[in-house]
């Protein structure tokens, strides 16, 4: 049996980084397999490495919703309220991946919106462009945290694919932290398709 490739994770660089939020280092990472390279930041707040577990929140890149305020999804209040309650605490970690649209790219998930305009919800559509329903893995942000020196977290997340998904790279999940923000009118169907079709915990 072929051995299966290692994921390779590099961290690039590291800054100084002053946001609205409150002071952080950024942390660039690069993972390569089987010649394909991806991207990831590491937003670091604090001693993350002594004392109790560090919150930490891994956020998947949502240009229409982080960038472009879009009402459709929960991903900007999501990313404002993990980087309000990390700054609250003074110390934790944000890892924000480049995994548009539940890993279909960017304009997939265009062409899913369209399908959404036309009654389809949200897993529904990525089936229908032939995709699974979420195709993350968190392989890549356990590593970064190994990288880290992070061994266990408490993870800010509703997601419990998520916390299965660290456990199973050998990050220890301490604590489980719900991050729900408010729905509006727009994100009330997509915030329902998550819980009963995704399994997501509100």
């Amino acid at each position: 049996m072929a051995a299966i490739p290692a994921l390779r994770v590099l961290k690039v660089a590291e800054a100084d980084f002053p946001t609205r939020f409150g002071q952080f280092r950024i942390c660039g990472f690069e993972a390569r397999l089987d010649g394909k390279v991806e991207e990831a930041v590491a937003l670091v707040m604090g001693d993350v490495i002594s004392g109790a577990p560090p919150l930490v929140r891994i956020h998947s890149e949502c240009l229409t919703g982080d960038v472009f305020h879009s009402l459709r999804c929960d991903c900007r209040a999501q990313l404002e309220l993990a980087l309000e309650q990390i700054a609250a605490e003074g110390r934790g970690i944000l890892i924000y991946e480049k995994k548009e649209g539940r890993g279909i790219g960017l304009l997939n998930k265009l062409r899913a919106y369209q399908l959404q305009d036309e009654g389809a919800d949200t897993v529904e559509a990525n089936e229908q462009l032939g995709f699974e329903a979420d195709l993350r893995d968190y392989e890549f942000p356990a590593e970064v945290l190994r990288i880290l020196n992070v061994a266990s977290v408490r993870l800010m997340s509703n997601n419990p694919e998520k916390i299965e998904a660290l456990e199973r790279a050998g990050v220890k999940v301490a604590e489980r932290v719900p991050c729900v923000a408010a729905p509006t009118g727009n994100s009330e169907g997509y915030l329902r398709t998550k819980k009963e079709k995704l399994g997501h915990l509100f």
